[in-house]
């Protein structure tokens, strides 16, 4: 069967296990890569680290907090407006992260959650060639949503990245890279390139290469055994998407520029799609150069026009997979079973044309 599908990251279940068990199950005929669904902490992407990472550490002061409910604090914020925010404290050069590779946590649920994977791959409920995939934040992404002073940057952001290659370097050492998937999560970056983040202004070409310039270091410490991708997003954050991108030039560029940038082959890219059926919208997928890397387009969702837009995409990119163009960890477990038949409903239209 045609592995033409990618879960980009977030399932709202409980457990890996029921992630595994469900999604993965019904899915993986059809996969490459399977997600432990991010649950926990992660499920919420970044906010997680604003909570267990940012908030508290000795080096960093909460400026702002999600609002309480009725009095009981909140750790997961509503929207943009109810976002963690935090400063580097007045003195401190560079904020320290203590117990390298695993102080943020990202190691320590990849290597539980790959127990359950590998023994339900021995268990014959997953396939024996399906890999495990570890979704990661870039370090820009888990840092400028909540760090929003340019001047500050200098204290946090290197002192972040040598703390997340750091966990990388923990899964590779428990994990066997034969097995093993990275994929790294840009979704601010995508929202500042396409308008700007609002305490940064438009974006500046400064920004972008920094943006781009970070997947070099990303990228090099991976062992080649270990897959790689790379997935632009819009985020979820009061409800998808973020923002309404107008064409697909300025993600196209992007992730041109990340993969010309790497140290290393790059398996995969994700590019979300908005539900525009006009040919302005998808005509610089032409552009796309991205090497050997295959192309998962965002596709799965507003399930009306699927079949239009699949057809607008494939003018311009004939080879290509698709995806939803975001993790759904922030619905609801009721709505993610519509998600699922969106899904099973995709693969059919697409394996069928």
């Amino acid at each position: 069967m045609a592995k033409d599908l990618l879960l980009v990251g977030s399932i709202p279940c409980n457990t890996v296990e029921e992630v595994l068990r469900t999604w993965g199950k019904t899915f993986a005929p059809h996969l490459k890569y399977m997600p432990d669904g991010e649950v926990g902490d992660r499920l919420h992407w970044i906010d997680g680290q604003a909570y267990r990472t940012f908030n508290g550490h000795p080096q960093i002061e909460t400026v702002k907090r999600p609002a309480p409910d009725n009095g009981v604090e909140r750790w997961k914020p509503r929207d943009l407006e109810d976002q963690w925010q935090f400063r580097v404290k007045p003195g401190v050069k560079r904020v320290g992260f203590a117990d390298r590779g695993w102080r943020l946590g990202y190691a320590r649920d990849a290597i539980n959650s790959y127990f359950v994977f590998k023994t339900l791959k021995k268990e014959g409920v997953l396939p024996s060639d399906l890999r495990f995939m570890v979704a990661l934040p870039t370090p820009e992404s888990a840092t400028a949503l909540y760090f929003r002073e340019p001047a500050q940057w200098d204290a946090i952001k290197p002192a972040y990245e040598d703390a997340m290659l750091a966990e990388v370097a923990t899964m590779v050492e428990h994990i066997p890279p034969g097995d093993l998937t990275i994929q790294w999560d840009a979704a601010c970056e995508s929202v500042d390139i396409e308008f700007g983040l609002p305490w940064l202004g438009p974006i500046t070409e400064d920004r972008f290469v920094r943006y781009v310039d970070q997947f070099a270091r990303l990228s090099a410490p991976i062992p080649k055994e270990v897959q790689l991708g790379y997935h632009a997003c819009y985020g979820t954050l009061g409800g998808w998407p973020t923002v309404q991108a107008t064409t697909l030039a300025n993600e196209v560029r992007f992730l041109n520029q990340a993969v010309a940038r790497s140290k290393r082959r790059v398996d995969f890219v994700h590019l979300p799609m908005m539900t525009r059926t006009d040919d302005e919208y998808s005509a610089t997928l032409k552009d796309l150069q991205v090497g050997e890397a295959e192309v998962y387009l965002g596709l799965i969702h507003n399930m009306e026009s699927f079949g239009e837009r699949l057809g607008v995409a494939r003018k311009y990119l004939k080879n290509f997979k698709i995806a939803a163009p975001c993790g759904f960890g922030r619905v609801t477990p009721a709505q993610a079973q519509q998600v699922m038949k969106d899904h099973q409903q995709a693969l059919e239209i697409f394996e069928r044309r």
